[in-house]
């Protein structure tokens, strides 16, 4: 898989971690070993204009997903064909305000908007209460598969 990572902002984080869950969650959804991924983390200057251009919402948010391709999951039998997944763009600065709201850190936090932003760029969405309920199940069942890897690798 080609993952790319880009950390603009002022907080230092663990770019391998989050490369290694990308990895982790795109595998676990059989998403072709040619797919391609960009990761960009931005202050929260640069995600606040990116919030009002393509949501039209105020403020800075945590992640934005930007699909190219529109791959959607694979299955064990048959995985997505190689292509453009898309972009992710997570704001440490959100993460960290939400991590100590959420009594985690902030790379916990991080690895949750990853995988969060991976599942919009396969087509989930959690608009209604049933697509909720599927895509935070997911990305659940995601986060403690990477634990436990993660545990494995220490």
């Amino acid at each position: 898989m080609s993952i790319e990572i880009n950390n603009e902002s002022e907080i230092p984080v663990d770019e391998a971690a989050i490369l290694r869950l990308a990895a982790f969650a795109l595998d676990a959804m059989h998403v072709h070993a040619d797919a391609e991924l960009a990761i960009v983390l931005v202050d929260e200057g640069a995600m606040e204009q990116l919030h009002v251009q393509w949501m039209d919402e105020p403020g800075p948010t945590d992640v934005l997903s930007f699909p190219m391709d529109e791959l959607r999951p694979g299955t064990a039998e048959q995985e997505t064909p190689a292509g453009l997944l898309g972009d992710i763009v997570l704001c440490p600065q959100v993460a960290q305000g939400q991590a100590e709201t959420a009594g985690h850190s902030t790379l916990d936090e991080l690895l949750l908007l990853t995988t969060h932003g991976v599942l919009h760029l396969l087509g989930f969405d959690h608009a209604e209460p049933d697509e909720e309920k599927e895509m935070f199940g997911i990305q659940r069942e995601i986060l403690m598969g990477f634990a436990m890897q993660e545990r494995r690798r220490d």
